[in-house]
């Protein structure tokens, strides 16, 4: 029994002042800081009207590179598959005919050349392991998408466009 009064003398709670039960203090100071919002910038931009500038050293989606001739810049040696850490390139090499000098700039070229999307980490260790700066991440964001098979891209989306057309 002892200790039951006890439990009671240490829940007794002092009575609330006036103030303390009219909640004023605290209902002025959230008003104020919602008050002091009203004035600020807003921080959110309307995106498809307005695009936020990117830095210097923004990654975007990956492009094949061609020469001053038009010619591709690959030449399949792998590097780039090499050095991504989420193995997210895949390639297979070529050996150039008769008659494609135009296309491609060496003996060997990329036959097939695929990056998957999902996987890529955007670090740019392709990019500088490319001897032949055949590779860049100097596009704009990659596009939202519904399937995964839409997020591997080819060389028909990677490769630049030649200069001539």
């Amino acid at each position: 029994m002892e200790s039951l009064s006890n439990k009671k003398k240490q829940l007794e709670v002092k009575p609330l002042n006036f103030w303390e039960r009219a909640y004023l203090p605290a209902i002025a100071k959230g008003l104020s800081i919602t008050m002091s919002h009203f004035f600020k910038k807003p921080v959110t931009i309307k995106y498809p009207e307005e695009k936020r500038e990117f830095s210097e050293n923004f990654r975007g989606m990956h492009s094949l590179k061609r020469d001053e001739q038009g010619r591709e810049r690959c030449t399949a040696c792998g590097l780039c598959a090499l050095s991504c850490p989420a193995e997210a390139i895949t390639m297979q090499a070529a050996e150039r005919q008769k008659g494609e000098e135009n296309l491609y700039r060496e003996e060997k070229y990329a036959a097939v050349y695929e990056i998957n999307m999902l996987r890529c980490i955007f670090c740019g260790l392709c990019e500088e392991a490319c001897p032949k700066e055949a590779i860049y991440l100097d596009g704009d964001i990659v596009p939202s998408d519904y399937l995964r098979k839409d997020f591997i891209y080819g060389k028909d989306k990677l490769v630049e466009a030649p200069l001539n057309q």
